[in-house]
């Protein structure tokens, strides 16, 4: 089996046990290709778990889910050390927490306390663990997929800043279709009277393989300037319009300029293409941007969402190849 088909055949798969969440299901897959972290915002009941799971159960991999409360501890997430007695000795071993998997599903990471979210910084960042001095790595594979409720509702915390650009993408959930939903309702029956089908999963080594062949599709200078200058009419909105200048308070940063590169080269090598178009980098330009964008307190109290921002910098910015 080839890197593309098995793509192919995770893509299928989890499409057939989400209905009506195509989007969501290739963003998720999105993440796992670029080797970075998915941030899901929705209301509850909108199939963000299952869908988690169900990546989880299709690839060979050990899935994690950390359920984040208000009384969550750092070490609940990242493990502890442990003290016994040997031979009249004391001796302390470290126990991992449920950090330590491949697929991390963070359920309602919003709900947890300030101190529990930055934990999880190096992690996500650095693919390690650091405990009483010691760094332990964490595995190859390893994604945290995590979701929120959005943060008007009651008991929940807001993400620092940092621990945001740690995500590759933030991505927005809604309600599916009325036919996606009765065919969600008539799924979920015949899961009642029917023994799931035992299908082989797809190895850890497609992943791999399919992260080898993205990091080879073409970044045209061309594109790598377009790129470059929508994060800089971020940062600088002032030269590019006054529009823009009123609405932003704090830009995107360096690691939003990567997150854009990678996302765009996964979705050109999904799409069959050799090579990174200007339709890759708009197509993922919502999702990169949305979480890195910091409204201006006019912008804010006026009620504009950072997608309408994102789309006055993809109109605003010139095309490769046009006059400024």
């Amino acid at each position: 089996m080839t890197a593309r088909r098995a793509i192919k055949e995770l893509l299928d798969r989890m499409n057939e046990k989400v209905i009506g969440q195509e989007y969501i299901v290739k963003r998720f897959i999105m993440g796992l290709l670029a080797d970075g972290n998915i941030l899901v915002e929705g209301l509850p009941g909108l199939a963000k778990t299952r869908t988690v799971r169900s990546l989880a159960e299709i690839i060979d991999s050990e899935f994690s889910r950390i359920q984040f409360t208000p009384d969550l501890s750092p070490a609940d997430v990242m493990g502890k050390e442990r003290m016994y007695v040997e031979q009249d000795k004391e001796v302390y071993r470290f126990h991992k927490g449920p950090i330590f998997g491949n697929i991390i599903l963070a359920d309602e990471i919003n709900r947890a306390q300030a101190k529990v979210q930055s934990a999880m910084l190096e992690a996500m960042e650095e693919k390690q663990v650091t405990i009483a001095g010691q760094t332990f790595a964490l595995p190859e594979l390893f994604i945290v997929l995590a979701t929120q409720n959005p943060i008007e509702q009651e008991g929940t915390f807001p993400l620092p800043e940092a621990q945001k650009d740690r995500f590759l993408m933030h991505v927005k959930i809604d309600y599916v279709s009325m036919d996606s939903e009765l065919k969600m309702i008539r799924m979920v029956q015949e899961e009642k009277h029917h023994v799931a089908e035992e299908r082989q999963k797809i190895p850890q080594e497609m992943i791999f393989e399919a992260r080898e062949e993205i990091s080879k599709i073409v970044l045209t200078e061309e594109i790598g300037k377009y790129i470059v200058d929508l994060v800089f009419a971020t940062r600088y909105p002032l030269r590019y319009s006054k529009q823009l200048d009123v609405m932003i308070k704090v830009g995107v940063s360096p690691r939003g300029s990567l997150a854009l590169t990678q996302c765009a080269q996964v979705h050109a090598w999904m799409k069959g293409n050799k090579e990174v178009t200007v339709q890759d980098v708009q197509s993922v330009i919502h999702d990169v941007f949305r979480h890195r964008i910091i409204k201006s307190e006019h912008t804010r109290f006026s009620g504009i969402q950072n997608d309408e921002i994102i789309d006055i910098i993809v109109k605003t910015v010139a095309l490769p190849g046009s006059a400024k």
